[in-house]
């Protein structure tokens, strides 16, 4: 596949025969603009370290005051910028419901006041925990995502897809990668389903909430199908929401993974994606990402010691899932522990920030 890089100071495009990455400019993550437009880092790094210390702003996107449908949670942000916007889709708690929501804004500080917009892509009472990518073979936009299904012995990997993400109502009806049937091949059943792809394949992980994530993978001209093969990919005292990176300008693979409790990130590292996961920050004392090592923002009321299903902003919105290592951002779910106290999971009322790390903590 012949790949021009064209680069200059203000930005830096990657064109293929398949379509397009574009990397903008970068702006700090601030209490009042956590995203602004990202760039391509010219440092080489050689190794990779998680961050001392982070820092979180105000809660960016919250449930919506309305009339009907009305969220108590908004969860599992999937995240991507595109010309010129942030494109962000997160699982809601309805009444009787759990489901999917877009927004779209400029800036992270119109985030809450962006219009939201059901997605009308299942019939479900259950789909949610999205992961969005453009997977440039089919020039198409992917969403995946968990979906309860009458019959499955197992939820739906699910997927809709769209070629204008900046409209919500294009999405395609849900359809399944692996739908839980006799023939589908996972060993057991999981959620949280991520996808990401190399030069050679195109791989769906998953946790199943008692220590193990598991690896599927299938060849790019086969995708979304011909997942045929399952394998234990980790084996540690791990929960759920495994998301798995590239790591610009290293040959290293880069996953984080929620713990349960009081919620955190733990972080390992891989030279494939089909090799071996290092544990690098996995304790509670030396986590990725959690109670340890975050704190407010000068200004900022504290809200948060949970640090739940979240996503690092990528360098492009391409199939690689490509993170650059020298700019780290992470976009969360959060509330205080204590507040769980005397209630089910369900209930529980998320909101999304940002973690920005501190350069001098």
């Amino acid at each position: 596949m012949k790949r021009t890089v064209r680069r200059t100071i203000l930005w830096i495009i990657v064109v293929s025969g398949l379509g397009a990455t574009v990397f903008l400019p970068e702006k700090a993550l601030g209490d009042s603009d956590v995203g602004g437009d990202h760039q391509r880092s010219e440092r080489a790094a050689t190794s990779f370290s998680v961050p001392k210390m982070w820092e979180y702003g105000r809660p960016l996107i919250a449930p919506e005051i309305r009339g009907a449908n009305r969220s108590r949670a908004q969860k599992d942000p999937s995240v991507v910028f595109f010309e010129g916007r942030w494109h962000v889709f997160m699982t809601v708690k309805l009444e009787g419901k759990t489901a999917i929501e877009y927004c779209s804004f400029k800036t992270w500080d119109e985030a809450d006041r962006s219009e939201r917009t059901l997605l009308d892509i299942s019939d479900s009472d259950y789909f949610g925990a999205p992961q969005v990518f453009y997977f440039r073979p089919h020039a198409k936009w992917y969403l995946i995502y968990q979906m309860g299904a009458p019959g499955a012995n197992m939820m739906w990997v699910a997927h809709s897809t769209t070629s204008d993400i900046a409209d919500p109502r294009s999405w395609t009806r849900a359809a399944p990668i692996l739908d839980g049937g006799a023939n589908d091949p996972r060993r057991e059943g999981g959620l949280d389903y991520w996808i990401i792809c190399d030069d050679e394949r195109a791989y769906l992980f998953l946790t199943n909430l008692n220590g193990k994530m598991w690896r599927l993978w299938t060849n790019p001209e086969d995708f979304p199908r011909g997942f045929d093969h399952c394998e234990l990919a980790l084996d540690a005292k791990i929960f759920e929401a495994s998301h798995t990176y590239k790591l610009l300008g290293m040959d290293q693979y880069l996953t984080v993974i929620e713990e349960n409790g009081r919620r955190y990130y733990k972080a390992y590292v891989a030279n494939r994606l089909d090799g071996e996961w290092t544990p690098l920050a996995d304790t509670a004392e030396h986590p990725f990402a959690g109670w340890n090592n975050i704190r407010p923002a000068e200004g900022i009321e504290p809200w948060t010691d949970n640090i739940s299903h979240g996503e690092l902003i990528r360098a492009g919105y391409d199939e690689t899932l490509t993170v650059d290592p020298a700019d780290l951002r992470l976009i969360f779910q959060g509330m205080w522990y204590r507040d769980k106290s005397g209630q089910n999971y369900g209930q529980f009322q998320w909101r999304i920030g940002a973690l920005t790390p501190v350069s001098d903590p």
